[in-house]
């Protein structure tokens, strides 16, 4: 098949997200490459390790249209890498930590190798003796999972990413160890762990405690004794109330995940990738790739044929790319080429649900979704018992032990994120709903730019119902839901992520676990602001239930400060200064709702900005705080920080409008500390947020973070904390 170089029309933020992050770049910082020369490098690379020369020249042509037409992404790492020096092209690790201290500090060797290459780890705690148990080399005892967590998390802060970012990390405990309770609680201060997302290893034996309500052992792993009996309610009412709190710890289901174990011959599943839908046994790596379900609607119905012609060739690149990777260090190696495991998934699954006229959260959105993996999943393992069959079977493979025919793969999909991969493609991320149809966009002197979800322009111009007006209302809004204009169907069709409900999040996720994806799933299960922690555990029992191997709730807002005052109701009435002669400065009451939000200054020195809110979550104070004011060094700093801060809540208590606020600090920044830039940043965020709660910041671009499919990500410019 020769290259098909029909012009592929890119968005302005898929260009900006390529520039930025993906094309090769010169000395000085300049692309050097277009879609076009990226797609070629990347096919080049991963075809010419095909074992049939004469076939390698068919085979990059076929990779290259399925990348350059955007049928099948692969991941970051491999799009960035794959043809360069550095070569390392997969994106899941998890690293063994063994209890000494050469086993811990080779895994944080390791793991820094790992992140310096663009990998994100896993790590198990699980096997390190917890706090003040004896280490009898020393005579003394230990300090426990927690102290060793954050050395690794102190490390990951140093390596940057291939010197693009820093790395992400998953930390697990099981249930049953003693330090449970301190790791539950580990992230309630969101300072700390940063480069960690931390997760619960739940047991079924557990699960069925908190169902009978009955207590349960914890065991000591270093002589596996019982240490202790805890109430199995207490403990999950604790993981569900900081769930709630702030969306960790998450919950892996490990019982789950291990009876799904293709290869248990070789060990048992102690921990997942950042964002959990990978579960990898220790030194297993996997590289992943996405089908774009959006490219699949043909007159009104889902084209398998093309969609089976795609798999298998998304299949067979995937395979390829274990063949041409370089590994970060030999462990790696060695038991990556083991079980071959590849995480083939999808994105732009709303797109697809859109464009036929099914809404996502009902029963006939679930069913479709669930027989295209499943169809997704037959395919691939179809192809890869034909390259077995060519290339021989993954060399774990062990009929006596494995009960499923020869294959080239042990594993062969999962549902990952795709949270940059789905930008430059331009379709909702991974099995996620759209997180928003109308957004917008803050650009300079607070002008407001809307950006409309390009399937909602085309029905609402077609069906005579398109407006500026109405755009800019479900902008603010945040949902379709509810503006009489748009008839009812649309509304139900374009419901987004905070407009479905957590039970249709959860059906969702565990009706693809069960049909067709062998390792796990990255999703998010969205809940209102005002959802009650009665709301998470259900999330958890059902996601339990049916089958899913592990489960991130979110709270909308909860994540995106700490909280430093709660609520005095008896102490909220304010009075205002009447004058008839001038503006009228709003009286505070003793008491107010506060948030503190961690930020950098020019120099990289930490800086907490504290925001106070009125009643109606309005910013009525800004206060900035070094942790060090005492320094020399940072004394002028922080008094100019602080006058600046000192006028900024004056024009705010005099109500000056927020985007008039904003033009003025923009037209400050550049100079001396720069803390206006970091002030607009912040209440561009808040304007930004306005109906769903103040909005966590993109470090690259002010842009909204939103949280989805496990991480904090910038739908503006593609920014990920995790990938």
């Amino acid at each position: 098949m020769a290259p098909d170089l029909t012009k592929q029309v890119l968005t302005s933020t898929a260009e900006t997200v390529l520039a930025r992050r993906y094309y090769l770049k010169d000395a000085e910082g300049n692309p050097t490459e277009t879609w076009e020369t990226l797609c070629r490098r990347v096919a080049g690379a991963v075809a010419a390790v095909d074992r049939e020369p004469e076939q390698v020249g068919l085979l990059r042509d076929s990779f290259f249209n399925l990348i350059y037409h955007m049928d099948f992404l692969p991941n970051s790492p491999c799009l960035m890498n794959a043809g360069t020096d550095l070569g390392q092209l997969s994106a899941c690790f998890v690293l063994p930590i063994e209890d000494s201290m050469d086993g811990i500090f080779s895994a944080i060797r390791n793991g820094a190798l790992v992140h310096k290459t663009g990998g994100g780890t896993g790590y198990s705690f699980s096997r390190l003796r917890s706090k003040n148990a004896s280490v009898r080399s020393t005579q003394g005892v230990a300090s426990g999972p927690l102290s060793f967590a954050a050395v690794f998390d102190a490390a990951t802060e140093t390596i940057k990413q291939g010197g693009k970012r820093r790395g992400a990390n998953m930390g697990v405990l099981r249930v049953d160890h003693p330090d449970i309770m301190d790791f539950i609680a580990a992230k309630e201060d969101q300072s700390r762990f940063n480069n960690f997302n931390f997760s619960v290893a739940i047991t079924d034996a557990f699960m069925q405690a908190v169902e009978e309500g009955d207590d349960y052992e914890l065991i000591e792993p270093s002589t596996r004794e019982v240490t202790a009996v805890l109430s199995a309610r207490a403990v999950f009412e604790k993981i569900v109330d900081l769930a709630w709190h702030n969306g960790e710890p998450g919950v892996l289901f490990i019982d789950a995940a291990n009876r799904a174990n293709m290869t248990p011959q070789l060990g048992e599943f102690e921990a997942t990738n950042p964002c959990g839908e990978q579960w990898l046994l220790p030194y297993e790596s996997c590289n992943l790739g996405s089908i774009n379900l959006a490219n699949f609607v043909r007159g009104g119905e889902v084209d398998y044929t093309r969609l089976k012609h795609v798999t298998r060739i998304a299949t067979h690149f995937l395979d390829n790319v274990i063949d041409c990777n370089r590994f970060p260090i030999p462990e790696i190696e060695e038991m990556t080429l083991k079980t071959r495991k590849i995480g083939l998934g999808i994105m732009g699954m709303h797109d697809m649900l859109i464009q036929l006229g099914i809404p996502y959260a009902g029963e006939p959105g679930r069913q479709l979704a669930a027989t295209v993996m499943k169809f997704i999943r037959n395919t691939a393992e179809e192809r890869s018992m034909e390259l077995a069959a060519d290339k021989g079977p993954f060399p774990a493979y062990d009929p006596a032990v494995n009960d499923y025919p020869a294959r080239r793969n042990a594993a062969l999909t999962s549902i990952q994120p795709t949270g940059t991969v789905s930008m430059i493609a331009d379709c909702a991320s991974g099995c996620e709903p759209y997180y928003s149809i109308v957004m917008v966009k803050h650009v300079m002197d607070g002008d407001r730019l809307i950006l409309v979800n390009k399937y909602f322009e085309q029905i609402a111009r077609a069906e005579g119902f398109y407006s500026e007006e109405l755009m800019s209302r479900v902008a603010d809004s945040g949902t379709v839901i509810g503006h009489p204009e748009i008839p009812e169907k649309w509304q139900e069709v374009f419901r987004t992520a905070q407009d479905i409900s957590p039970e249709d999040h959860i059906r969702m996720q565990g009706i693809l676990q069960q049909s067709g994806v062998d390792s796990s799933i990255s999703k998010t299960i969205n809940l209102p602001k005002s959802a009650t922690r009665e709301d998470v555990k259900l999330s958890y029992i059902t996601g339990y239930r049916l089958g899913c191997k592990g489960l991130t709730v979110y709270r909308d807002g909860s994540r995106d400060s700490q909280v430093l005052n709660t609520k005095d109701s008896a102490k909220k009435e304010e009075t205002a200064v009447v004058s008839t002669s001038g503006p009228v400065k709003k009286t505070l009451p003793d008491i107010l709702d506060a948030k503190r939000y961690k930020l950098k200054d020019q120099d990289q020195k930490s800086v907490y900005i504290i925001v106070c809110f009125d009643e109606n979550e309005k910013p009525m104070e800004v206060f900035a705080k070094f942790p060090f004011d005492n320094r020399f060094d940072l004394k002028d700093k922080s008094t100019m920080w602080t006058t600046t801060c000192r006028l900024v809540s004056l024009a705010l208590r005099f109500n000056v409008p927020m985007d008039e606020i904003i033009k003025q600090l923009d037209r400050s920044s550049g100079h001396m500390l720069d803390l206006p830039a970091q002030l607009s940043k912040l209440f561009k965020s808040f304007l930004a947020g306005t109906q769903q709660g103040f909005s966590s910041i993109c470090p690259e671009c002010s842009g909204r973070l939103v949280f989805e499919e496990g991480c904090e990500s910038c739908r503006s410019c593609g920014y990920s904390k995790c990938s």
